[in-house]
């Protein structure tokens, strides 16, 4: 089946490349923020929190939007008013909550730019092209996430951190206008469709899904934004340059596996297959962090690149539970899961920093980070656990 992607779906996928880069810039900026605004690794995990917070509670009001208004304006509203709004925020910040509130916005700007182009795959595509086309577009759109790598360490050392925050804004604005401009609306011959949460809770197979959904992606969004730099640093002293380095080889392996996830899925010969397989690498990965958390610098930059790879797990459960979603739920459905997955991972960040605080007051900075990886792992395998219950879902 050939996948080719639109004027649209190309505009919708930048809009998700910078949803990518916002979510883990924070992760390269945490030693500037600290040195000019006195913001801890806790006050990051706070502000990178807050964006997953500010995207999760926008899903249902955006499942609505993306039915009655579509995704051109859904998308193209949101991104420019929270998006360019948080950016410019984030800009002016004189204060640590200042970086909290504008966090906020941001991700309450980036929140349909994903599900838009879900809406128009599901209602405009082949049931079974929808993992290869979302993966495409989940891969190519982990770019933002090598963008916020080393290449912003060479922006912020070029023009500085505020003045490339004011260009990122400049950015956003323009991606908005964009899709304002080339994004089109799925027609519904029946008019917009009607659908609720109850009816989506009423899907019992939903419920074998919900919590892998709930920590799939916690893993890779919390240590590839989050914590990937103050663990290179804590445990292997590590300079802005060598994170820079170690967070780009994260976000190349998010791109690769994005990318592969219609493939793999062929190798695998299920959706469902592939997702087990996915999430045995992500556990394997976050073990092996949690047992040689201090072994070597190598070693912890390999794992965590895996991690990063395992990024692909969310493109390939939520293929999965598409498949389950009637026709009439798409829109409510796909925003529905990704509150949840989005939650999830807005939820763990909060908890990760008391978890890291109480941690470092008992163990050395390795065992302090082995007890963070754990936080992560032991959650993923009840979920894949309770996941292996669920059944194949049949292609158009």
């Amino acid at each position: 089946m050939r996948l080719i992607l639109n004027a649209g779906l190309i505009a919708l996928t930048l809009g998700y490349t910078l949803s990518q880069f916002y979510r883990a810039f924070l992760a390269v900026l945490s030693s500037t923020l600290q040195a000019e605004l006195g913001a801890s690794p806790g006050d990051l995990a706070l502000s990178s929190g807050m964006w997953f917070l500010g995207f999760a509670l926008m899903q249902m009001p955006v499942g609505w939007a993306l039915d009655h208004l579509g995704p051109r304006r859904t998308s193209a509203a949101f991104l420019a008013l929270g998006g360019g709004g948080g950016a410019a925020a984030f800009a002016l910040a004189g204060e640590v909550w200042h970086l909290h509130l504008a966090m906020g916005l941001i991700g309450m700007g980036c929140a349909p730019t994903l599900m838009a182009a879900y809406y128009i795959i599901a209602h405009e595509y082949p049931r079974a092209a929808f993992a290869g086309l979302t993966g495409m577009i989940v891969g190519l759109g982990s770019a933002g996430n090598i963008l916020g790598a080393a290449p912003l360490v060479t922006l912020i050392h070029a023009i500085g951190w505020r003045e490339s925050l004011w260009l990122l804004a400049a950015v956003t604005l323009a991606v908005a206008l964009l899709q304002w401009l080339v994004v089109r609306d799925p027609h519904h011959a029946d008019g917009a469709p009607k659908g609720s949460v109850l009816q989506i809770l009423g899907l019992r197979v939903l419920w074998l899904m919900l919590p892998l959904f709930a920590v799939s992606y916690a893993s890779s969004a919390a240590i590839r934004g989050l914590w990937a730099a103050p663990y290179l640093r804590d445990v292997f002293g590590a300079d802005d340059t060598m994170i820079g380095r170690a967070t780009l080889v994260m976000g190349i392996a998010m791109v690769i596996g994005n990318l592969m996830a219609g493939p793999f899925v062929r190798l695998c010969r299920s959706l469902r297959g592939a997702v087990m397989a996915g999430h045995a690498l992500s556990i394997a990965a976050l073990a092996g962090l949690v047992l040689l958390p201090g072994e070597s610098l190598l070693l912890a930059v390999a794992l965590l690149g895996l991690v990063g790879l395992t990024g692909t797990n969310y493109a390939l459960i939520m293929a999965h539970a598409r498949g389950f979603l009637p026709v009439h739920l798409l829109g409510r459905g796909v925003t529905f899961l990704n509150m949840v997955s989005i939650g999830g991972v807005g939820i763990m960040q909060f908890a990760s920093r008391p978890l890291h605080q109480s941690a470092s007051g008992t163990f050395a900075a390795p065992g302090a980070y082995a007890m963070l990886f754990l936080f992560f792992l032991a959650p993923l395998v009840v979920g894949t656990l309770l996941y292996r219950l669920a059944p194949e879902a049949a292609d158009d």
